[in-house]
């Protein structure tokens, strides 16, 4: 049985969106398919870049396409709950009610955006663990439920606190968003100028009271309907290769949450309905890229990936590195050597320099002097560990 028109007409709608995004934003079509299906698939995306990388300018262009509330604020260590929650409502107040007003604060949005998303205290932080995970919001003594199709947080890096990895784990979804490399630069401009003349254009025509939209906007309800097709889509074909991806990034030493596991195959899901398949494919695969828990398990966890995908029959596996790339890894790990404290560092060193091994041995057979100097170094840390 084949999809309804209607949810084909929506995922054309949004296939037409992703296209358009990728157009105007350099470097980013990675970020559009993640922001897509997060929204398909009702999960938080988290985007890790430095400031100046258009994050934020490509989650407000992304949203309003979709005719639905949404919520953007920029945290910092001093904002209050109020300014995310919504103001106390003082006369429930004075008749002995607790009661926040939330329209059109974050508990009424769609889609909300978090700039920062880690640099709020711990009374934010907690209400919104509560609030992403179970889309719940304790309004004084009453639970509130939340309309929140997906958060999207930004942020310049993970936080090393402990006591934040419940919350960061919430986002299923993460990419990197870098700087545009020297070689691009021209491209950027082009991109970036293009962009910038499309707004001053949309500018004049609001003042003439013209339409500005370059495609018709999304329903909300049409964006909701397609959730509804993920129990659907039939996974069988592919469980066993994810399930071999699964064991190859724990053979690397990566870190995945049971959560980020169980979640992988809803992603797949959401793949396979925006590629208009009801049955999965090898293709279909490509979300599990972005389920890293940190950054730089991200190249890992794609070459992993990739690699499974390409001996199945999907695309290409990527080119491997050449070894004065994988050089540079090893001095640089050669140069925090001295630095090491600790059982855990040490252990994190040395899986590593296995993955650098690894990679040479599957990639560089002939590469015996530099494979030869990742054992010697790894021999050496083994006798820090003996020794910690």
């Amino acid at each position: 049985m084949s999809y309804p028109e209607a949810t084909l007409r929506t995922v054309d709608r949004l296939s037409r969106l992703a296209k358009e995004l990728k157009r105007q934003f350099f470097l980013r079509d990675e970020a559009v398919d993640i922001l897509v299906l997060g929204a398909v698939c009702h999960e938080h995306v988290l985007l890790l870049g430095p400031p100046g990388t258009a994050k934020s300018d490509l989650l407000t262009r992304f949203a309003e396409q979709i005719d639905a509330p949404r919520f953007h604020y920029l945290l910092t260590r001093f904002t209050e709950p109020a300014e995310i929650f919504g103001p106390l409502d003082l006369p429930a107040f004075q008749e002995g009610r607790y009661h926040v007003r939330t329209e059109g604060m974050l508990p009424s949005a769609t889609i909300a955006f978090l700039d920062e998303v880690f640099q709020g205290g711990s009374a934010i932080l907690n209400t919104l663990l509560t609030l992403v995970n179970e889309r719940i919001f304790h309004n004084g003594p009453v639970r509130e439920r939340v309309p929140l199709m997906s958060l999207v947080g930004a942020s310049n890096e993970l936080p090393d606190d402990p006591t934040l990895k419940a919350f960061a784990d919430r986002f299923a979804l993460r990419v990197l968003a870098p700087p545009a490399p020297d070689e691009g630069l021209g491209e950027l401009l082009d991109r970036g100028w293009d962009l910038e003349v499309e707004r001053l254009d949309a500018a004049k025509r609001s003042e003439r009271g013209e339409g500005t939209a370059v495609l018709p906007m999304l329903k909300e309800s049409a964006v909701r309907a397609l959730q509804h097709h993920l129990a659907g889509v039939k996974l069988s074909d592919v469980r066993p290769l994810y399930e071999q991806i699964l064991r190859d990034t724990r053979a690397e030493g990566l870190e995945l949450s049971d959560r980020r596991i169980v979640k992988g195959l809803r992603l797949v899901a959401g793949a396979t309905l925006l590629a208009g398949r009801e049955q999965a494919t090898v293709e279909d695969l490509w979300p599990i890229k972005h389920v890293w828990s940190r950054p730089s398990d991200a190249p890992i966890l794609r070459r992993v990936v990739e690699t499974r995908m390409a001996e199945a029959g999907g695309a290409k596996a990527p080119r491997a590195r050449g070894q004065k790339h994988i050089l540079a890894d090893l001095e640089t790990l050669e140069e925090r050597e001295g630095s090491l404290r600790g059982e855990t560092a040490i252990s994190a060193h040395l899986m590593a320099l296995n993955r650098l091994r690894r990679e040479v041995i599957l990639d560089h057979p002939d590469g015996r002097e530099l494979r030869e100097r990742i054992e010697g170094v790894v021999r050496r840390v083994l006798a820090r560990l003996e020794e910690a």
